[in-house]
């Protein structure tokens, strides 16, 4: 076991290293190229009875997993939804990881509970939300769906569900667009609820939720004995980043008595650009909000800012304080009441870290760039004859497919053949969704130190090697 010098010694090692990374990071295929298996072949079988050197450890990690690491902060990286890391968040996380505090009252680290509090407002005012909503740092958006849930099956409910758990006579049920995040379909589960209650409605063109067919399953839904308990609305869906038409959707909720939960987890980020203030119309009236700062705002995961327009709702529906717990502190936030997790992180330094290095105008200017290079790229996508554009890009994902106009085989198929072929080459990484029976390419801009160049790069790739599958 290593001492304090070996410590400084290694940690000074480890530094530079990882601000080589930062600077070579396009030297590495962004996909891992391992095949299955191929890390747990180079592990032994058992741990070491001795201990090891930090420096054969590090020299492992450079030979063993680092191959097997697909590399999220490559500026090629156009899968998913960006999980973005910047240096200042870094810096910040090496504190935390330092410090090793245990967040979950005031009392056990009272800077955390306070330093969060305050970022919670900070990205209110970045966001424009209501002033009057009150937030808390979850781990992820999954979550935060899933304490919404929660949240409102105890008001519904009289907060009887937690002391009595469920009966024969709760018939809730919960609605979200067809595009909504896999998330809800789990939340309902945990909760209890159950995914026979899930009502997915059905969307329009622009693959957004179509406020009439919500009336209409509501009213069936009342009609068969139901209680209507919950719509998730969504600011950018996942496959497409979609905007639900929020406004209407939380009229409906108000006449129909239902809880909405606002999912923004990644397009949420852009409601700091004055130009999108248009998704969260109709936000005010929302009844919980998320959007996830470990997405798109350039923060290591894990960072989910979930807001609440009633914060003794939340509290009531998880506060279980034991003996052990309890303290003579008053007025203050002890954030373990405010979700699942007891044991928290000091997730709001690297915040802080964040939003004072960038600052509120080097945020914006970022964002913007990716939604300007990303429409680029749906512009370039619409003229090209072989490509089509699948559905609107309004932020910084672009779905389109290869169909070149003589090929008369299966469109989807040829496709997979693109995406594989592109994927297996390390240059890029881009991913998948269907819509509407069809198999769609998907690329996300968005990543941290992203060029333009880089955009231009992977879409010039993307046309070589479609052109050797003609």
């Amino acid at each position: 076991m290593i001492n304090s010098e070996e410590f400084r010694q290694h940690a000074h090692q480890l530094v530079d290293w990882m601000a080589d990374y930062f600077n070579n990071i396009r030297d590495y295929p962004v996909k891992s190229q391992v095949a299955p298996g191929a890390i747990m072949k180079q592990l032994p079988e058992s741990p070491p009875l001795q201990g090891e050197p930090i420096q054969d450890i590090f020299e492992d990690f450079k030979k063993i997993i680092l191959p097997g690491i697909t590399h999220w902060q490559h500026p090629n990286f156009h899968a998913y939804f960006t999980g973005n890391s910047s240096y200042p968040s870094v810096l910040a996380e090496m504190l935390t990881a330092t410090l090793a505090a245990q967040c979950m009252l005031w009392e056990t680290s009272p800077a955390a509970a306070e330093l969060e509090q305050k970022m919670l407002d900070w990205l209110k005012q970045l966001l424009l939300l209501p002033e009057d909503w009150s937030g808390v740092i979850q781990d992820t958006a999954s979550t935060a769906t899933l304490v919404a849930i929660i949240s409102a099956r105890e008001w519904k409910s009289d907060w009887k569900i937690n002391e009595r758990g469920f009966t024969n006579q709760e018939r809730f049920t919960i609605y979200c667009s067809a595009q909504a995040h896999s998330s809800v379909s789990k939340a309902v589960r945990i909760a209890g609820i159950g995914l026979g209650s899930l009502r997915k409605i059905e969307v329009d063109d622009q693959f957004a939720l179509i406020p009439d067919k919500l009336i209409a399953q509501l009213q069936q839904d009342l009609k068969a004995g139901f209680t209507p308990l919950l719509t998730v609305a969504t600011i950018g869906t996942t496959g497409t980043t979609a905007v639900d038409p929020l406004a209407e959707i939380s009229e409906i909720c108000r006449e129909y008595g239902l809880w909405l939960h606002v999912d923004a987890a990644w397009a949420g980020t852009a409601l700091i650009l004055p130009e999108y203030r248009w998704m969260s119309s109709g936000l005010e009236h929302a009844d919980s909000f998320v959007f996830n700062p470990h997405k798109w705002m350039f923060t290591n995961f894990d960072c989910s800012a979930y807001y609440v327009k009633n914060p003794e709702i939340l509290k009531k529906s998880f506060t279980l304080i034991p003996e052990y717990l309890k303290t003579g502190t008053k007025g203050v936030n002890n954030y373990s009441d405010w979700g699942i997790q007891l044991g928290r992180r000091f997730r709001a330094l690297k915040l802080w870290f964040v939003i004072r290095n960038f600052g509120g105008d080097g945020l914006r200017k970022k964002v913007a760039e990716h939604v300007s290079w990303a429409k680029q790229l749906a512009e370039k996508v619409e003229r090209h004859s072989d490509f089509q554009l699948m559905a609107a890009a309004p932020l910084g994902a672009v779905c389109f497919r290869y169909h070149p106009q003589s090929y008369q085989s299966d469109i989807n198929q040829l496709n997979r053949e693109l995406l594989n072929k592109v994927n297996q080459g390390g240059k890029a990484y881009i991913t998948h969704t269907v819509l509407n029976g069809t198999y769609v390419l998907r690329l996300v801009v968005g990543q941290t130190y992203q060029l333009k160049e880089d955009i231009d790069n992977a879409w010039a790739l993307i046309q070589e090697t479609a052109a050797e599958l003609k």
